[in-house]
């Protein structure tokens, strides 16, 4: 049974790949001459580098490179390809033109601020005027978050091809090594998701799903408190990810609803006819409780993971931010940050799985609320 489902699952990562990665998508300063501008000019740089909210912004939020560290003036990234299509001509290069915002680069420039902050615009001859009269190109680059994405699908079907294979060699003989630390997982998900939710008798045709769900999500949920390449990108904090996630369950969902699924959110029995006519308010309350379920999926996880991510380096942040006002407070707060950063981690790590339980079981039970048959409730409202 378990060869089977990792067969199976093997196109469920591809698939979502693909999926996802679709959906997935000033003017320059005078020289100054004075001493008193020289420092103004310093003082807002430094009080710029220690803006907390920009730097857990930047931290949680996608990026056209995937930024390592910075050391005084010198940044280390890795640069990402851009891929533009602009009034149907295709336009790829290096991220790296862009030297981190500050330059253009073949008539486009990426916004640092601004209303186009973190987007890629068209600009004048002199490299700085945004061209107002000029649509924004399309954006297919390969960002922070589509990395980390494929790195995340490789790995997975590394890890479950390399077990599936070992399986199929070796059939009948106890697992070994990986296998043993994953197998206990998937039963699990079976035991404790697909079966509870489903039943027995249509567990075994959501599994390839609900493995690839849970594990994707889990996966991504771990690599993103890795603080250092390839870990640290905020995929599944990421509104897109999740609501494409979402959408699978909805669509899986309404494809697998039977009729009486169907009759009880258009014409639920029981109900009094003046809920349903002149103005049919039970099909508009059923009709909203189904959009509002893979709504709440979204967001549930986008939020849960967000907010971890953002409390930590908030804890992280006061380090620099009592520093910059006196040395000794920011050595003092550092015992506290660090202690409370650790115990955050430890907490990101159960909450990494719990996320991917929670989206799953409620996957689950959709699928099975979708598949219930409702003849004791026919048959009640007959006798009445």
């Amino acid at each position: 049974m378990i060869r089977k489902l990792l067969d199976t699952v093997r196109l469920q990562f591809v698939l979502v790949a693909l999926f996802i990665t679709g959906v997935a998508y000033g003017n320059t300063e005078n020289e100054t001459t004075t001493h008193q501008q020289a420092q103004s000019h310093e003082k807002a740089e430094t009080k710029k580098a220690f803006d907390a909210g920009k730097m857990i912004i930047d931290h949680i939020v996608d990026a056209h490179e995937w930024h390592i560290l910075t050391y005084n003036d010198f940044h280390l990234s890795i640069p990402l390809p851009v891929i533009l299509l602009d009034n149907g001509k295709l336009v790829s290069f290096s991220s790296g033109h862009f030297h981190h915002g500050h330059e253009a680069y073949r008539g486009y420039r990426l916004m640092m601020e601004g209303e186009n902050e973190g987007k890629i615009v068209k600009v004048m001859e002199d490299g700085e005027t945004i061209d107002a009269s000029a649509k924004l190109p399309l954006d297919f680059s390969i960002t922070k978050n589509v990395l980390s994405l494929f790195i995340s699908v490789l790995l997975l079907c590394f890890i479950f091809i390399s077990i599936g294979n070992k399986y199929k060699k070796n059939p009948n003989s106890a697992p070994r090594g990986l296998q043993s630390v994953l197998e206990p997982i998937i039963l699990f998900v079976r035991d404790d998701i697909a079966i509870p939710g489903l039943g027995k008798k249509n567990y075994a045709r959501f599994m390839p799903f609900l493995l690839t769900v849970f594990w994707f999500i889990f996966l991504n949920n771990l690599m993103g408190l890795i603080p250092i390449f390839p870990g640290g990108a905020n995929l599944t904090g990421n509104v897109a990810v999740t609501m494409v996630l979402a959408l699978f369950t909805f669509v899986i969902t309404s494809f697998n609803g039977n009729k009486s699924y169907w009759t009880h959110i258009i014409n639920a029995p029981g109900v009094p006819w003046w809920l349903k006519f002149p103005i049919p308010l039970m099909p508009i309350v059923e009709i909203v409780g189904l959009i509002t379920k893979p709504f709440v999926l979204m967001v549930r996880l986008f939020a849960n993971m967000t907010a971890g991510h953002i409390i930590l380096l908030g804890f992280m942040s006061l380090i620099f931010i009592f520093g910059n006002m006196n040395i000794v407070a920011g050595y003092g707060v550092s015992i506290f940050s660090i202690a409370f950063g650790v115990f955050m981690s430890l907490l990101e790590l159960l909450v990494a799985f719990i996320q991917a339980y929670v989206f799953s079981l409620l996957s689950s039970i959709y699928f099975g609320m979708a598949m219930e048959e409702h003849a004791h409730t026919e048959e009640h409202t007959t006798e009445h």
